[in-house]
């Protein structure tokens, strides 16, 4: 073989082992690809809300006081039991027993009957003396009629006999006035000496039975057993079940966002179906409260009716512990990726698309976010693929692999 065949075949098998030791090199230093998770964007319904703890409550509580002061007798009925308005009687008071009279206070009592007898019997007496008066003033004048009628005295003469007779009237009935007080004192002073053991006999007193005000249940008893109570002392509260409301403390921040009607779904109840509920009235006065972590917070409380079927519900009672989530935004056909997928790209929001299994870096506007989706507006169409949780290695132009 001449040198001439052997040349170049010597740089052929040269150039592929050049070739082949470049490939190896940029096999071995080549950058591995970063791995990746994926999501696919999608259109779909989105729901922004709220998310709170709230308690059931019994919408109108009667409250049934005691309207004088007295002892309530043990409570007829008990928590639970069903009341009829106006029929089931709730509690009953008696009226305040006198108090035992010490030594001091008989004799002293025992003092004034005896001028109170006293005071009757000069009242009697001067009735009589009156009654007399007026007996003698009647027969002067009949007697002054009859001679003048006779012609024999002077009309002055009638009329003065007249006048007598009206006084001694008069005279008469302020006896029986004075008799009147005197007995009503006589009364008053027998009534200081009554013991309590004698206040059905003494002073013909009974209870006060107290109705219930409505139809319903009883939800609580505060005066079970007998005992004394003033006037205005709650003895017991009644409500209808089948009345309820939900009330929640929102951040004023939060609740400012929300509008009357606006729909709460009612979970974690211990029904097997979530409830459906609506926002009636959030109250104008917030309140401070400190959170767990010692910060202070402006709290406003919410009001929702249940809209819900009362038959889907019946097991729930009055301060009964639920939770709601308040829709504050809907849409039925939402462009959306993971709040995961997103990062800050200066004043902006970016996220990475992966395309032919290359991260490329692309600004998004973004809506409306929920707990874990955000709404997209512009920068992402349906079905491209975003990177979920980037890491810091990912780059634009970086290769990745989907983990």
């Amino acid at each position: 073989m001449s040198d001439d065949m052997v040349k170049p075949r010597t740089i052929v098998v040269g150039l592929i082992g050049i070739a082949t030791l470049a490939a190896l090199l940029w096999v071995s230093f080549r950058p591995d690809p970063v791995p990746v998770d994926l999501h696919t964007v999608s259109s779909g319904p989105l729901q922004v809300s709220i998310d709170i703890d709230g308690r059931t409550r019994v919408r109108e509580l009667y409250e049934i006081a005691a309207p004088i002061a007295g002892v309530a007798r043990r409570s007829p009925v008990a928590v639970g039991d069903p009341v009829i308005g106006g029929e089931t009687v709730v509690a009953i008071v008696d009226p305040v027993a006198p108090g035992l009279l010490d030594v001091r206070s008989r004799l002293q009592a025992d003092a004034q009957v005896s001028e109170a007898e006293a005071a009757l019997h000069v009242a009697e007496t001067d009735l009589r003396r009156a009654v007399e008066e007026r007996t003698h003033a009647q027969s002067r004048f009949d007697r002054a009629r009859t001679l003048v009628e006779r012609g024999v005295s002077s009309i002055s003469q009638l009329e003065d006999a007249t006048q007598r007779l009206a006084v001694a009237d008069a005279t008469v009935e302020a006896a029986h006035a004075r008799i009147d007080m005197a007995r009503g004192a006589l009364e008053r002073a027998r009534a200081e000496l009554i013991e309590p053991d004698m206040t059905e006999t003494g002073n013909g007193a009974c209870c006060v039975p107290l109705l219930a005000p409505a139809d319903g249940v009883v939800l609580s008893v505060d005066v079970i057993s007998a005992r004394p109570v003033t006037a205005g002392t709650r003895l017991a509260t009644v409500g209808d079940l089948r009345d309820l409301e939900i009330v929640a403390e929102l951040l004023s921040s939060e609740a400012v966002r929300l509008a009357p009607g606006a729909r709460a779904i009612v979970e974690r109840w211990g029904g097997d179906a979530p409830l459906a509920a609506q926002l009636r009235r959030i109250e104008p006065k917030a309140r401070t409260d400190v959170s767990a972590l010692g910060i202070e917070e402006q709290r406003v409380v919410a009001v929702f009716d249940l809209t819900s079927a009362p038959a889907g519900h019946a097991d729930l009672g009055d301060g009964f512990s639920v939770f709601l989530r308040i829709i504050e935004w809907e849409a039925e056909d939402a462009l959306q990726i993971p709040l995961s997928a997103t990062f800050r790209a200066g004043e902006g929001w970016a996220v990475f698309i992966v395309r032919d299994d290359i991260a490329h870096q692309r600004a998004v506007s973004l809506g409306r976010s929920a707990a874990r989706t955000v709404q997209v507006l512009d920068g992402l169409v349906a079905g491209e693929s975003v990177v979920t949780h980037p890491s810091d290695d990912l780059e634009d132009g970086v290769r990745v692999v989907q983990r």
